[in-house]
């Protein structure tokens, strides 16, 4: 793991894109403060920029790092959580324009997977998550149903196809710093 590990922070250090297990399901990824790299993803994928892409983070200190205001809601619903989640924050800070949603919003994980928390930790920023497939087809549910177009697409393929086992998309919660939690997929 540790080669897989040196390999994919040196492609996210030059702006590059990577195919990489996650705790839900095959992610492409890229530096989530670089936005030539953002742009390259939204490329990649087919995928109008106007559609919000996640961003991974490795704990609660990153989180707080690049979101302003971290409402308390947030650590009680992670820490109850049974299944990935995914939380929508206002006014997040210090990632690339492109990632931040028209309403100035941005999605975040914090990830249960070993490859993903240290890839994190040793990065030392957070990186985009999206899923391994061209903007509306279906999403991938193992690597080998990832399509051509998206492995020559990328600069790097972690090679550790047994690592994912969830195989599914994360839930995602909006929350609002007035208070407001939406669930917007289950």
């Amino acid at each position: 793991m540790q080669s897989q590990l040196e390999k994919a922070i040196e492609t996210l250090k030059q702006g590059g894109l990577i195919l990489y297990p996650t705790d839900t399901v095959w992610g492409i990824g890229c530096d989530a403060t670089n936005a030539n790299a953002v742009r390259k993803v939204y490329q990649l994928k087919q995928r109008d920029d106007s559609k919000a892409l996640i961003c991974l983070v490795n704990n609660y200190s990153m989180l707080e790092r690049y979101v302003d205001n971290v409402p308390k809601i947030a650590y009680t619903i992670l820490d109850i959580a049974d299944q990935p989640t995914t939380v929508i924050y206002d006014a997040p800070a210090g990632i690339a324009e492109n990632l931040v949603a028209e309403d100035n919003t941005l999605a975040i994980r914090i990830p249960d997977h070993e490859f993903c928390q240290k890839l994190i930790k040793y990065f030392g920023k957070p990186i985009v998550s999206t899923s391994a497939n061209i903007a509306g087809q279906p999403t991938p549910k193992s690597f080998k149903e990832i399509g051509d177009a998206i492995l020559k697409g990328v600069d790097y393929v972690v090679n550790l196809q047994s690592e994912n086992k969830n195989a599914k998309p994360s839930t995602i919660i909006k929350l609002s710093n007035s208070g407001e939690v939406k669930i917007i997929r289950e």
